[in-house]
């Protein structure tokens, strides 16, 4: 189908979203589309300036985007509260990742201006980093990522959990349903309330059984935990979940790789080691693991009131997949390696290791928490945002993201 075609397509099936959106039933196992806020800016008297709204993107590689031209994309109008962290102590993090880091904050800060909202942007990531890492600052004593929770009073905090790590058990090398849940729940107590606490896990899970079923140890159930308070915590903070993407490198057989150190960007190779061989696989189709994870976002904030809501980008992910309007399969060839982007090819959501979100797959990201937070219908920013255009994004590709996002929105 020609892209004139699939336009033309989008823009029928679109009508539809919206009306399926408004018409259905409730549906107790999936949360509804994501919702847009209204302008998150807190009012101010007229004789004062307005204050900007303070938002800090709280997560992992992911959240950073992971390569460029994303991962430092606009980056001097974000404060990356890790560069610091990674300037003292390097210990897990990549000389191809260098600070500072822009990644999905600095193009919804780009989006944000061009609109003529004022947004002061943070954001305190770490590659591979759960919610859990974050809490307990399990790096090293030189990443205190929860400090920088603490460092301010936020009037929005966006969470974002280890890419597999919201998964049922044993759906994914990191899924921890259980311990996402927690943690999710502590990090709002922690923004909202912010009493000093000690605990144990065993505590917090409820038993040292249940503790251990989330794939701590016995060592790790039963350590008593300190966490100082939060003297900057406030009921008013809005707090969002970030729902993640199904990963075609858990659906689509192919070899285990490992990342080329000689490489710029740390870009896959098949692994040859003892260790190499073939991926283990956790489901069969995308649609499944997107099923998964929303439901399990879906339920961390149907327990918890106090979040907000859910900023569904693996939804919109899904939407794009099943439109036909990116690449759906022939990730990896019948060799199981990985393949690369052609001339002519559908725009791929993934980069070529199939995981973290190329460039458009950040931009899409990055217009759900637009749409969200600000309230804003995606497609106003049009087929010539300047982040769009600075990160090479075609004019006709970035209008179709838009409109992906803005029909996830349910506008």
């Amino acid at each position: 189908m020609t892209r004139t075609r699939l336009l033309a397509h989008l823009a029928i099936t679109f009508v539809a979203v919206a009306v399926f959106a408004c018409d259905s039933d409730d549906d107790a196992s999936a949360p509804p589309p994501s919702t847009p806020a209204n302008d998150a800016s807190p009012p101010n008297d007229a004789s004062t300036p307005p204050k900007p709204t303070k938002i800090l993107f709280l997560g992992n590689s992911y959240t950073f985007a992971r390569l460029d031209p994303a991962m430092s994309y606009n980056a001097a109008n974000v404060h990356d509260l890790t560069a610091d962290f990674a300037a003292k102590n390097a210990t897990g993090t990549n000389p191809w990742e260098p600070h500072p880091w822009g990644g999905v904050p600095g193009i919804f800060k780009a989006m944000t201006v061009q609109a003529g909202l004022d947004y002061d942007v943070s954001i305190s990531t770490r590659n591979a980093a759960s919610l859990r890492g974050h809490f307990l600052n399990t790096a090293n004593n030189d990443w205190d990522l929860r400090g920088n929770v603490a460092s301010q009073t936020w009037d929005i905090v966006v969470l974002q959990e280890l890419s597999d790590g919201a998964l049922p058990p044993g759906k994914g090398k990191n899924a921890n349903l259980a311990s996402f849940k927690a943690y999710a729940n502590q990090f709002e107590r922690f923004i909202h309330e912010g009493a000093a606490q000690t605990y144990t896990e065993a505590q917090l899970f409820g038993s040292l059984e249940a503790c251990t079923a989330a794939r701590l140890s016995e060592e790790q159930c039963t350590t008593e935990r300190t966490i100082p308070a939060n003297p900057n915590a406030s009921a008013a903070t809005k707090i969002y979940l970030t729902e993640t993407w199904a990963r075609p490198d858990m659906v689509f057989a192919h070899k285990i790789t490992t990342p080329d150190k000689n490489s710029p960007t740390g870009s896959p190779i098949v692994d040859t080691s003892d260790n190499g061989g073939d991926a283990k696989l956790y489901y069969t189709s995308l649609a499944g693991m997107t099923t998964d994870l929303r439901a399990s976002f879906a339920a961390a904030v149907a327990s918890n009131p106090k979040f907000v809501g859910v900023i569904s980008v693996g939804d919109a992910f899904q939407f794009a997949v099943d439109q036909n309007l990116v690449r759906t399969s022939a990730f990896y060839d019948a060799n199981g390696v990985f393949t690369v982007e052609q001339p002519g090819d559908p725009i791929n959501l993934w980069w070529v290791d199939s995981t973290h979100a190329s460039k458009y797959g950040s931009y899409l990201d990055a217009l759900l928490q637009f749409g969200v937070i600000t309230g804003r219908d995606p497609r106003s920013l049009g087929e010539g945002e300047r982040a769009a255009r600075e990160l090479g994004i075609a004019p006709s590709d970035a209008s179709m993201l838009q409109r992906v996002a803005s029909a996830q929105l349910g506008l």
